[in-house]
């Protein structure tokens, strides 16, 4: 089976756009303008964050499910949220602080030792409902506070507004609470497997213990 496959292939797209997303978000090119920075970040942000789920879904339906994708895929994920998220503290450091950034970021290593670990002890952590939630959280968040950069209100039809300002203050506060509850929820799921297996692992070694003492008494 190839390595790089179609699935791969977009993986590999999502890491490549992270630089390109860096430059939009800092680049000094765009300053003047009416929005295009904003909206070509946001609109890059939004592709790539779409790819994280057609590269799984195409690798499970064409059974193209590599070594080279398990490692790539959260990878990615993981480099395209922290990229975002420390050009946000440059771009718009009113909504996006560096304490701000600091948590999510250590909340997305945090998640990733704790599903390196499981796998060393034979064992996989899913993706939760509530993790996946928070991702759908944080694309809105992300590509709000990016268009808060320029637009406060969007207006859309006469005395009728889109509050892009209050959009983004919420949905970055959620968000922030969404990672902190799903990163609890993952530590849970982690220590109960955990346990699980030194349970079955001391009651295996007793059970071994055991048979040799038998094995001893009958010589």
């Amino acid at each position: 089976m190839s390595l790089v496959n179609l699935p791969n292939s977009i993986t590999l797209t999502r890491i490549l756009s992270i630089p390109l997303l860096i430059w939009i978000l800092s680049t000094s090119r765009f300053q003047g303008t009416t929005g295009e920075q904003e909206l070509l970040a946001s609109a890059l942000f939004i592709a790539a964050s779409i790819t994280d789920g057609i590269d799984g879904y195409l690798a499970r339906k064409r059974g193209q499910i590599t070594t080279m994708g398990i490692l790539l895929d959260p990878l990615a994920d993981k480099l395209l949220i922290a990229a975002a998220f420390i050009t946000l503290v440059q771009f718009n450091p009113s909504l996006v602080p560096a304490w701000m950034a600091v948590i999510i970021i250590g909340r997305e290593f945090l998640v990733s030792g704790l599903r390196s670990i499981a796998a060393n002890e034979g064992f996989t952590i899913e993706a939760s409902d509530l993790g996946k939630f928070k991702m759908l959280v944080q694309i809105v968040s992300v590509v709000a506070v990016i268009l808060d950069h320029h637009w406060k209100e969007w207006p859309i039809y006469g005395p009728y507004v889109f509050p892009v300002h209050w959009i983004a203050v919420i949905s970055i506060w959620f968000m922030m609470l969404l990672s902190l509850i799903s990163a609890g929820d993952y530590f849970i799921a982690f220590w109960s497997k955990i346990d699980r297996q030194v349970v079955r692992s001391r009651k295996r070694a007793f059970v071994l213990s055991r048979r040799r003492k038998r094995n001893v008494a009958a010589t």
